[in-house]
């Protein structure tokens, strides 16, 4: 399973242009690495889109589901820092997503990542499911390296008391993501497993976008330094 842990937290926003180099200077400064250092907490990947709205993606990877209904992370969440504080109101049409990985094929993670966001309904979540452990495959794809399903889990997504997220928005979405190693292969994909004809049983997605990894850090990066 290429993505490390069951649990994920997805991140994105936009920030206005006269904000966005302290944003952006919080964000590799400060915000990465204090949450990848809580427990449970294993990865934490950054990108920036090109093609997509928001601009901003962020993807944490955690141990388990629970670690971000944990008492450690409620802690954080409850004492952000100044910095966080102040950066954390200056974000636009915010996307807090708490998320079950369901489904990880593959090996590694790309430079590239398609974002695809689908909305189930109770009665047919299990067919779509199904559907989808045949359509994230990304061994018949050149130039793509894993394909995931995250499910949303709706009582942890949404906003807190310092995150001004739409509290409701996507938070009984599925997020598919695709990796790989430039964004034509992500886009190809997209366009032939999702918008495309082939896209059955699935309608067209809520959204789709496409981003570059920005960097990514590790728990075992925190422990080496």
């Amino acid at each position: 399973m290429p993505l490390a842990g069951k649990g994920m937290l997805l991140t994105s926003m936009n920030i206005e242009a006269a904000d966005e180099a302290d944003f952006n200077r919080w964000y590799d400064r400060e915000h990465l690495e204090e949450r990848v250092a809580i427990d449970g907490f294993l990865e934490a990947r950054r990108y920036v889109a090109h093609a997509a709205n928001p601009k901003y993606l962020c993807l944490y990877s955690t141990a388990t589901l629970d670690v971000l209904d944990s008492p450690a992370y409620r802690a954080r969440l409850a004492s952000p820092t100044d910095w966080s504080r102040q950066s954390m109101a200056r974000f636009k049409d915010m996307l807090r997503v708490v998320a079950r990985i369901t489904i990880s094929n593959g090996t590694g993670r790309g430079a590239a990542l398609g974002v695809v966001r689908l909305r189930p309904r109770p009665d047919n979540a299990a067919p779509w499911r199904d559907a989808l452990q045949d359509k994230l495959a990304p061994d018949t794809c050149d130039g793509i390296v894993s394909m995931h399903l995250l499910e949303s889990e709706p009582e942890l997504s949404g906003a807190t008391a310092e995150i001004p997220a739409v509290r409701h928005e996507g938070a009984r979405d599925w997020f598919v993501l695709i990796d790989g190693t430039h964004v034509g292969a992500v886009s190809a994909v997209i366009a032939e497993r999702f918008t495309g004809p082939a896209a059955a049983p699935f309608p067209l997605p809520i959204s789709v976008g496409t981003y570059c990894l920005m960097w990514d850090l590790a728990k075992s990066d925190l422990t080496r330094s």
